[in-house]
């Protein structure tokens, strides 16, 4: 003797059902789906979810997210240019700055010991 088999969407099972689903499929259900074309040309995802006494094709709605409008920033870009600490100014002065801080291997020590 075959099984009965059922439509049902997953919003309309009771809540044993549903417990029962969360047994049989205890690392969740996601992968177990099937897509379904209807004749209307709906697509659907359905589980196939089997009792002892009756075949379910469960009909799951997947919730679409809502995407997140993008936020133009126009100083994004200046973001990355320069480090926060550093105004204008300080980038201009680097440039007109002379030799003065750089080590001189060249110039003589004056020693006290010149005898």
């Amino acid at each position: 003797m075959s099984k009965r088999r059922a439509i049902i969407s997953y919003d309309k099972l009771t809540i044993e059902q549903k417990k029962q689903i969360l047994r049989d499929f205890p690392d969740g259900y996601i992968n177990h789906l099937t897509t379904i074309k209807t004749p209307t040309g709906e697509v659907l995802d359905a589980l196939v979810w089997e009792t002892d006494e009756v075949i379910y094709l469960v009909k799951i709605t997947k919730i679409q997210p809502k995407a997140k409008p993008v936020v133009e920033d126009d100083d994004f870009d200046d973001d990355f240019d320069k480090p926060d600490d550093l105004k204008d100014d300080d980038l201009d002065d680097d440039d007109d700055q002379s030799d003065d801080d750089d080590f001189a291997d060249d110039e003589p020590a004056d020693d006290e010991d010149e005898d």
